[in-house]
């Protein structure tokens, strides 16, 4: 890792390093909003500093795919790389405080790797490095605890708000239920709860699951009692406290089905390194840091080192 500091200077140099830090850091998030043109959402907010930028592999249900990351002083966004640095899609915000890290030890297919969960999706990511893995997960514990202190947020969140991340196709040839093998025929699908792959047959049922979709999701026939049994103490408790007329027991039923979920855009592999920015502010403020070697020479920033 390489960084370009600058020396101790006056009061209005310090002014000077913030307005160009501002208009900077502007056009970094332009920049990002380009990529991904009009099927991305706005990024451009007062306050909002664009951390990092990278490449991690995101483990999908079809195996490792290289996925564009770009780290938020309040969200982490990623997306499919479609042409690199240039155009990217399917655009994903996750709000940084409800993100959670595990690290994990290094699996043959997903070096550097670690768990990131969400209530919504929980997925695997591995960076190029030990190192850069390290660094993606010290910056984005580190905006996350500032985030949730600034707006006074509970510190953690209950294990059963986070959703399950899903086991990819490769790694069962077989129904993880009933061990029926898969097939043409045969297909292989994922129970929303648990993130089992299983066949069609033992994932008939359908439940509501909040934290994932507002409409019934699939899931598999071992998740159906723990489901209904959770329905069954939540009418207990209900009835316990006379909920009034206008209580969620009497509003209208969800329908009960809905189609799967469509496949995630596959891309080639791309690797490129990841960028840190630090505010003026920071200590050891650098406007760039590399974390591959061979990258020495930072983009023409206009600042001087």
């Amino acid at each position: 890792m390489i960084f370009h500091c600058f020396p101790q200077q006056s009061g209005s140099t310090k002014m000077a390093e913030q307005k160009t830090f501002i208009i900077q850091n502007r056009e970094r998030i332009q920049a990002v909003e380009n990529t991904f043109g009009h099927t991305g959402k706005m990024l451009q907010k007062p306050g909002r500093i664009l951390v990092g930028e990278g490449c991690l592999l995101k483990l999908c249900r079809r195996g490792p795919k290289p996925k564009a990351f770009f780290l938020f002083n309040d969200m982490l966004v990623y997306g499919s790389i479609m042409v690199p640095g240039r155009w990217n899609s399917n655009q994903k915000i996750i709000p940084l405080e409800d993100v959670q890290l595990e690290n994990l030890e290094d699996g043959m297919a997903m070096p550097n790797q670690w768990l990131i969960r969400t209530p919504r999706k929980s997925f695997y990511v591995s960076a190029a490095s030990p190192e850069e893995k390290n660094e993606w997960i010290v910056h984005i514990e580190q905006y996350k605890s500032l985030l949730v202190q600034a707006k006074g947020l509970p510190t953690d969140n209950a294990e059963g708000n986070f959703a399950a991340a899903w086991i990819p196709d490769m790694a069962s040839a077989i129904c993880m239920r009933c061990s029926q093998r898969f097939n043409v025929a045969n297909r292989r699908h994922h129970c929303r709860r648990c993130g089992y792959i299983v066949c069609r047959a033992c994932s008939k049922s359908r439940a509501l699951l909040p934290n994932i979709s507002s409409r019934p999701v699939r899931i598999c026939r071992a998740c159906v009692s723990s489901v209904h049994e959770g329905k069954e103490q939540g009418h207990k408790r209900a009835k316990g406290k006379h909920w009034k007329k206008n209580s969620m027991d009497d509003t209208e039923t969800v329908p009960e089905f809905e189609t799967s979920s469509d496949e995630e855009i596959c891309e080639q592999g791309y690797q490129v390194a990841t960028k840190w920015f630090k505010s003026p502010e920071d200590e050891d403020y650098s406007p760039y840091c590399y974390l591959k070697p061979e990258h020495m020479n930072p983009p023409d920033s206009g600042l001087s080192t």
